[in-house]
């Protein structure tokens, strides 16, 4: 059980927190359906929680990205599997290119979290210049204009509450992206 509550938290600020970084800690409490006196028995404050966070959101959207990748060895294939992850991890990827994108983050490679998010995104950097360099995508996009076209669908995606079915919405997305980085 207190493995489940502290999962609960996490998962509750992740959301919370990706909608209003600056939310009180009363709301994340109320999200995982407990007290902030139960959330302070797990986490002294909120920089704590904040770092179990990323830490969760680190090691979903690279075991996803990876196991996503290893599906194909065709090109596009890997891409969309890639893709598809992605939006699978939804607020996790969202919140986590946040966390090192806005809020005044500096990104410092020395940085043990930093590192992690390098590490995170990697692959998929490495997979999009490769396939702009065989010229399967525009080479004229930049990798900071795919990332953020890419992170934009997903929030996009993840902010579609009811209406389309899932399966939809994930080929809505594709088709999104895929058009615009001229597949």
């Amino acid at each position: 059980m207190i493995q489940d509550t502290r999962h609960a938290l996490v998962e509750a600020a992740i959301i919370v927190f990706n909608e209003d970084f600056s939310a009180a800690l009363e709301k994340v409490a109320e999200r995982a359906g407990t007290t902030r006196r139960t959330l302070h028995r797990y986490f002294r404050d909120r920089k704590e929680l904040m770092i179990e966070c990323e830490a969760e959101m680190q090691k979903a959207c690279r075991i996803a990205n990876e196991s996503a990748y290893q599906l194909s060895e065709e090109p596009i294939e890997r891409l969309e599997n890639m893709f598809n992850a992605g939006l699978e991890c939804g607020v996790k990827s969202a919140f986590l290119r946040k966390l090192h994108h806005q809020y005044g983050h500096e990104h410092k490679t020395h940085s043990k979290t930093c590192k992690e998010y390098d590490q995170t995104t990697s692959l998929w950097r490495i997979h999009m210049v490769s396939l702009r360099e065989k010229g399967l995508i525009n080479k004229e996009l930049s990798m900071c204009w795919i990332d953020s076209f890419f992170y934009s669908i997903v929030e996009a995606t993840t902010n579609m509450n009811g209406g389309d079915d899932k399966q939809k919405l994930h080929q809505l997305a594709w088709y999104s992206f895929s058009k615009g980085i001229g597949l």
